[in-house]
């Protein structure tokens, strides 16, 4: 609307100035016809012959087609007093009344000797100037003759002097007629339909817009909601030019069938665990009939490994799909509690005081990103330092330690699944490379995010953001 506005307003302005020089060519063409007009009579009354001077003024009148001459709009009032006046004030002079340094029209001389020469009238010099018409001393002269004339604000008015020189010894012909104004209802009007053009298309703009906006901005919604809570499907009404229609109903087909798909890979994955944690739980029982205590305990630590990698893989599926509702937590709060788990299993985890920050979050799923980044960091650092801070309209879960740290080309390998900073597969140095994916798939899930890198004076740094 702001592109199409813009347009018109360009368009217009173009108009308004087409328009405008215009009127300004029609009204010069009306102040050259209306002194060539007056020195062309005078010249026919000049030439003597006063029988036939009537005559021939009239054919030069109807040669020079006055009607065409006169400027648009209607007739100018002759019998006003002033304007009379004016036209009647010829002058013949032997030097011309326009001084040197007066302005000269040089428009108006061009297209005044133009003129003279398609009537046959000689000139050898033309001189065309405006002044007000009390610094005119030849109209002042005549009022001072005729001071009993009903003249109002004269002095104030405008006329234009045209003064010719005619060769020989016929010296100067100067005339004189007022400044016609300058029409002011042409740009008035362009003013107006500008406005009226804006107000009629920018109402009708505005419906269609929202009629094909409104579907979409409620199309955008819904897609922003369905990424964060995939499980909960809402039909939307389909609405809208055909085409929108057509998208959002195709939006809706595809949300369904991502839905049904998600469900069925949460049946699935149930099945699976459901089925693998049953016969693992037979073999633990099994393997305590093993003669041999070394060859147990090694049979019992793979069957938790299996079964602890396996509830890492269903904990991630089931991400943002298990039902639990977000409540309001203090950050530090949670933070504490779970410093404390691994306090009392006398692990060297610290905590900063840290400050009063309260965020919409599932509990259970925050703790167990938090639990997975200590984890890592004691299992490859050594120890755990975590911070809890605000920047934005963010909180910062950070946990810090004093390892080796990462390469800094794997960093961004390490938050994929089943990579590990450790080739073994022992969960006690290891793992299963499940932990950060988990930790990010959580802190997406609440609509923030999981950042890992090198710290300056060594070992890695692990910052979970959630909105506050």
């Amino acid at each position: 609307m702001l592109v199409l506005a813009l347009g018109l307003l360009v368009a217009q302005a173009i108009s308004a100035v087409l328009l405008y020089r215009a009127a300004e060519q029609r009204r010069d063409a009306s102040v050259v016809n209306s002194i060539g007009f007056r020195l062309i009579a005078e010249q026919a009354t000049r030439d003597g012959r006063a029988a036939g001077a009537r005559e021939r003024r009239g054919r030069r009148r109807r040669a020079f087609n006055l009607r065409e001459l006169e400027p648009p709009g209607p007739p100018p009032d002759r019998s006003r007093p002033f304007a009379r006046l004016v036209r009647l004030s010829l002058q013949r002079s032997a030097m011309s009344p326009i001084g040197q340094d007066e302005r000269r029209f040089k428009r108006y001389e061009s297209a005044l000797a133009d003129l003279l020469d398609q009537q046959e009238i000689a000139t050898t010099q033309i001189v065309v100037t405006r002044r007000m018409a009390g610094d005119d001393p030849h109209i002042r002269a005549i009022i001072e003759e005729a001071p009993r004339l009903p003249l109002q604000d004269w002095e104030e008015r405008r006329v234009l002097v045209a003064s010719i020189e005619q060769p020989g010894d016929g010296g100067w012909l100067t005339v004189r007629i007022p400044d016609p104004r300058r029409q002011i209802e042409g740009p008035a009007m362009i003013v107006l339909q500008t406005l009226v053009i804006f107000v009629v298309l920018v109402s009708l703009l505005y419906l269609v817009l929202r009629r094909i906006t409104r579907p979409l901005a409620e199309l955008t919604a819904r897609v922003g909601d369905f990424s964060r809570q995939p499980d909960r499907v809402v039909k939307l009404i389909e609405s809208g030019p055909s085409d929108t229609r057509r998208l959002i109903a195709a939006h809706n087909a595809m949300e369904a069938r991502v839905a049904a798909l998600l469900d069925e890979k949460d049946v699935m994955l149930g099945a699976i665990g459901h089925d693998l944690k049953t016969p693992l739980a037979a073999l633990r029982v099994r393997i305590e009939s093993v003669p041999d205590e070394t060859q147990r305990e090694r049979m019992a630590m793979s069957i938790e490994d299996i079964t602890a990698t396996l509830d890492d893989i269903l904990s991630l599926a089931r991400v943002g799909r298990s039902g639990a509702l977000s409540e309001a937590v203090e950050l530090g709060a949670l933070a504490i509690s779970v410093v404390e788990e691994f306090e009392d299993l006398g692990e060297p985890v610290t905590i900063n005081d840290p400050p009063r920050l309260v965020a919409q979050v599932q509990v259970t799923w925050l703790k167990r990103a938090l639990r997975n980044l200590i984890a890592n960091a004691v299992r490859y650092g050594g120890n755990a330092e975590i911070t809890v801070l605000q920047a934005g309209g963010q909180a910062i879960l950070r946990v810090e330690d004093d390892g080796p740290g990462v390469p800094a080309d794997q960093i961004e390998a390490m938050l994929e699944p089943f990579a590990r900073g450790e080739a073994s597969r022992n969960r006690a140095t290891g793992g299963a490379g499940l932990g950060l994916t988990l930790a990010r798939a959580i802190a997406e899930q609440h609509g923030g995010s999981l950042a890992l890198e090198n710290r300056a004076e060594g070992g890695l740094r692990a910052e979970l953001c959630v909105p506050l």
